[in-house]
């Protein structure tokens, strides 16, 4: 199989760049490979090239926040569109390139499955901590994770069993179908390819979706009450940016600056506008990253305990239907204001504090991905 690896991932005798001119130009070629990588080439993989990625892995818009680099093409539609992020070079690449198979990637926030979602292409998030993820650049080391981008099931399937340690094959198919965010009609094109895949899944499981109102259940549950937290939103909205802020500065981002002015006269190294901005909220906001993981944590056990179950024959006892993206474009010549801290909360955010796999599946070819969460 021929592979791109997202420039993240350490390769022996090449540089390491992270989107980040005045990183690849201070530090010298690797001397080592990273474990995903070895595992894959090992395997027989054949690596083709380093792939672009937004700077340090962080959420960048086209073309305005791309500073250092500019963001690769999505070859989608008129070709104009925004390729998403992080792990943009992949997304583009397997949306444009027949000639490759697999692209290597990471998610932390959604970096595997959104350039997979605007790209047409396969996309995952794995269980979190499946493979270590030593010689790789970190963004948080508690929810960095490998993934793949791909144009064929197939190809996507081996590359896995390849990469993941201790998968387990199970006997039968969930017998529970969730849903949130979906349509009530098919008012438009992209949402009756959804409507149907649907159709078509429910009749494959011989199963009636219901919508799954997890909002609801979290503010009837006792978590809430000992959490002082009524909503999602009041626990979670900045438990993504606290983590990936405080753990890639302290891990990352200030031995760079450290290094970057010893060697350049006590110079500070050129950001892009997000890096900037989240590295400064690193250093600032009054959250502390311990709250971040009690947060995170309370929501993981409260999810997997009462909400979508594991089972010991169907590994979890329900699918999570979600839209990721309705065929909207994302125009990269539309200026944009600058960029804030990625707080919030939404469907997306659960397999990321869950620590459960998130899977984007193409529809069809007019490009209506939906992502699936299983145990």
């Amino acid at each position: 199989m021929r592979l791109g690896v997202k420039d993240i991932f350490n390769l022996a005798g090449t540089k390491r760049g992270c989107g980040n001119r005045a990183y690849y130009d201070l530090y010298p070629a690797r001397n080592t490979t990273a474990l995903v990588v070895q595992k894959l080439i090992d395997a027989g993989a054949i690596i083709v090239g380093k792939m672009k990625t937004s700077q340090f892995a962080n959420g960048e818009m086209a073309t305005a926040d791309w500073v250092d680099y500019h963001s690769p093409f999505n070859a989608r539609g008129d070709g104009y569109s925004d390729p998403s992020s992080s792990s943009a070079g992949g997304g583009a690449g397997i949306g444009a390139y027949t000639w490759l198979d697999l692209a290597l990637g990471s998610d932390t926030g959604g970096s595997v499955r959104n350039p997979a979602q605007v790209n047409g292409a396969y996309g995952n998030r794995p269980t979190h901590n499946l493979v270590a993820l030593t010689d790789v650049m970190p963004l948080s080391p508690l929810l960095d994770t490998p993934g793949f981008l791909a144009r064929d099931a197939k190809i996507w399937k081996v590359a896995g069993n390849v990469l993941y340690d201790n998968l387990t094959t199970f006997t039968s198919f969930p017998k529970k179908l969730y849903t949130t965010g979906f349509p009530p009609n098919g008012s438009n094109e992209a949402e009756k390819v959804l409507l149907s895949f649907l159709s078509k899944l429910e009749a494959f499981l011989d199963v009636k979706s219901s919508v799954l109102d997890y909002d609801s259940m979290w503010a009837e549950s006792p978590q809430a009450e000992a959490a002082n937290a009524s909503t999602l939103s009041d626990l979670l909205s900045l438990t993504y940016p606290t983590l990936i802020s405080k753990q890639q500065y302290n891990l990352f981002g200030k031995p760079f600056i450290a290094d970057y002015a010893a060697a350049n006269d006590g110079r500070m190294p050129f950001l892009d506008p997000n890096p900037l901005v989240r590295w400064t909220f690193a250093q600032t906001n009054q959250t502390t990253l311990e709250e971040g993981i009690a947060n995170k944590t309370i929501f993981m056990d409260w999810w997997n305990s009462d909400v979508i179950k594991s089972d010991p024959d169907t590994c979890s006892e329900s699918l999570l239907l979600y839209p990721g993206t309705l065929a909207t474009p994302n125009y990269r010549n539309v200026y944009l204001k600058p960029p804030t801290i990625p707080s919030g909360w939404g469907v997306y955010n659960v397999a990321i504090f869950a620590e459960v796999p998130d899977m984007v599946l193409p529809c069809k070819l007019s490009f209506v991905p939906s992502n699936i969460v299983t145990c």
